[in-house]
């Protein structure tokens, strides 16, 4: 499962944006409409390092697959938009299947 930087990636992908969306749908209204700031403090840590490794992983990918700009710069984008990395991965998934 984890033994090319293609497989790697999509995993730390998923994380990511799981994470981001805990972050955004749980954490975040937890902590403006009910005060409860510590789901953000932990919940924030954690994406934060899933980001920076999906970052690294998305490095190695592009690097190993010889990936464009275009689809470099589209990686980038997905994991500053909701929902994005898994709408990345399904890309990915599809060109890898035709």
């Amino acid at each position: 499962m984890f033994n090319t930087p293609l497989s790697r990636f999509r995993v730390v992908s998923m994380l990511e944006g799981i994470s981001f969306l805990l972050l955004l749908g749980i954490a975040m209204p937890l902590k403006y409409l009910a005060d409860i700031p510590s789901p953000v403090t932990i919940v924030g840590w954690i994406h934060g390092v899933l980001f920076i490794l999906y970052l690294a992983a998305g490095a190695h990918v592009s690097w190993s697959d010889r990936w464009s700009i275009k689809r470099m710069a589209g990686a980038l984008i997905a994991a500053l938009l909701p929902f994005g990395p898994f709408v990345f991965d399904a890309r990915l998934k599809r060109e890898q299947q035709g």
